[in-house]
């Protein structure tokens, strides 16, 4: 498939993300140090993503969604934030132990092989795209990344 222009400023629009991912790991291992404590840095960092999105929504005012489609919500469309806190828990905890890179490309090693099964078996909603040499290379060489910067 081509790269088209959208899709580069999606793309980037996703690098960025990833930026704010490593960035977020190590301010919480740096408030890790301070604190002392793992679960208070990932609680505080919490506390402030909670802040942050009331904010948002003060600012924006969205339309609440219906009471009928909350009702409707399947039970794993509401696991996002304690995986979210599961995540801020870890980075907090391991990227000391492991340094920024290390952890990083070891959590993109963890979503791409669950991407991979989340899109080949069409879970959660997702349109189903079947594996090809392509993504399982890809994968590979991001393990190989995985051991490179961690053991290089």
């Amino acid at each position: 498939m081509p790269l088209v222009p959208a899709d580069s400023a999606w793309l980037a629009l996703a690098v960025a993300a990833g930026s704010c991912i490593a960035l977020q790991a190590a301010a919480n291992a740096a408030l890790r140090h301070q604190l002392g404590d793992a679960r208070y840095a990932a609680f505080f960092s919490i506390c402030g993503t909670i802040l942050t999105a009331i904010v948002f929504m003060l600012l924006v005012r969205p339309a609440p969604p219906s009471g009928a489609a909350v009702r409707g919500a399947a039970w794993w469309n509401w696991i996002g934030g304690p995986l979210g806190a599961l995540f801020v828990l870890s980075g907090a905890a391991l990227t000391p132990k492991l340094g920024a890179a290390a952890f990083i490309t070891a959590v993109v090693g963890g979503q791409l092989i669950c991407s991979l099964a989340l899109d080949h078996y069409g879970l959660l909603n997702l349109p189903q795209q079947g594996l090809s040499a392509g993504r399982v290379l890809g994968t590979a060489m991001v393990f190989a990344g995985v051991l490179l910067v961690r053991y290089g």
